[in-house]
């Protein structure tokens, strides 16, 4: 397990408030909760978060915002995808400059099937850019979002120009395989799977943890399956199994959306279900499809 990131690290979902904006107080709420549950950390603005739908100037104020609360710099992963590069570089210097250096970056995604010299070149242009001999990168290898990802070819050339910068993959994938793959092929790095049925298999084969959404719903319930990976409990795995199969309950939902409609029907919060557009909330047939879904996993949701 790579010392630089490891544990669970939470994909942290944020609440928009009536006028579309972040709902800072709400946010550090949530977080607080998670990190009170066992949670290693959070993750900031990722895909669950919504991440790329924010502003520059909204990124960097709920950052500070979150530190100005208590919540620790070694307790924040930020993510810093953006379209421009020199974006990425602002957002870097930044958190670096905060005492974040902690970081995530998926590869530019504005061009479709770029070669993979010019995604390796960007991912190091921003390396160099954000000029922080203490940076701890993570790639985001999202491919599904991004059109393309890391490849291994890609990954050993940004560990070898940028040794003890870039420590490791966030493999969103969803691919059990490839991430065992990723642990296999780079066990110096650390490899955070987002699948969740894949953290067990992963870690018990060199991975360091997850970023994941489902963990602000059961964060209890994730720590304690990545306590002790090799022996997982059967209602544990059931568990997981149960509350993701809530984002197919209908048909083309938004996975934000079913995690926000969870999270207000676990808290009796529904200021959660607002989404940043271009996203939308679920429509009420869809809402009360994932309510009650949740509400019928009965005994099982005081495990999470």
């Amino acid at each position: 397990m790579n010392p630089d990131i490891h544990g669970l690290w939470p994909a942290l979902l944020l609440p928009i408030d009536a006028d579309g904006a972040l709902d800072t107080p709400r946010a550090i709420a949530h977080a607080r909760r998670m990190l009170d549950a066992g949670c290693d950390g959070v993750t900031l603005f990722g895909t669950t978060g919504e991440g790329p739908a924010f502003t520059l100037a909204e990124r960097k104020g709920l950052l500070e915002s979150f530190l100005g609360a208590g919540i620790r710099a070694d307790q924040i992963i930020v993510t810093t995808t953006t379209l421009a590069l020199g974006e990425a570089i602002e957002l870097g210097q930044h958190a670096s400059r905060l005492g974040v250096h902690r970081q995530m970056l998926m590869p530019p995604f504005f061009f479709n099937q770029p070669r993979e010299a010019g995604v390796i070149e960007a991912v190091s242009q921003v390396v160099r850019g954000i000029g922080d001999e203490g940076l701890k990168l993570l790639l985001y290898h999202f491919p599904f979002m991004s059109t393309f990802g890391f490849s291994h070819t890609a990954i050993a050339e940004l560990v070898r120009r940028h040794p003890g910068q870039v420590v490791g993959v966030k493999d969103s994938s969803g691919d059990r395989a490839h991430s065992l793959g990723l642990a296999h092929a780079f066990p110096q790095l650390a490899i955070l799977v987002g699948a969740e049925p894949d953290v067990a298999p992963v870690m018990c084969e060199g991975g360091s943890g997850s970023i994941n959404g489902l963990a602000n719903i059961a964060p209890g319930l994730m720590k304690r399956v990545m306590s002790t990976p090799d022996k997982v409990a059967p209602g544990d795995a059931q568990l997981i199994l149960d509350l993701l199969k809530l984002l197919s309950v209908r048909p083309g939902m938004p996975f934000v959306g079913v995690y926000k409609a969870m999270l207000a029907e676990q808290t009796g919060d529904d200021a959660w279900l607002a989404m940043r557009a271009p996203l939308s909330p679920l429509d009420s047939a869809e809402l009360e499809a994932v309510r009650s879904g949740y509400r019928a996993l009965g005994a099982g949701l005081r495990q999470l």
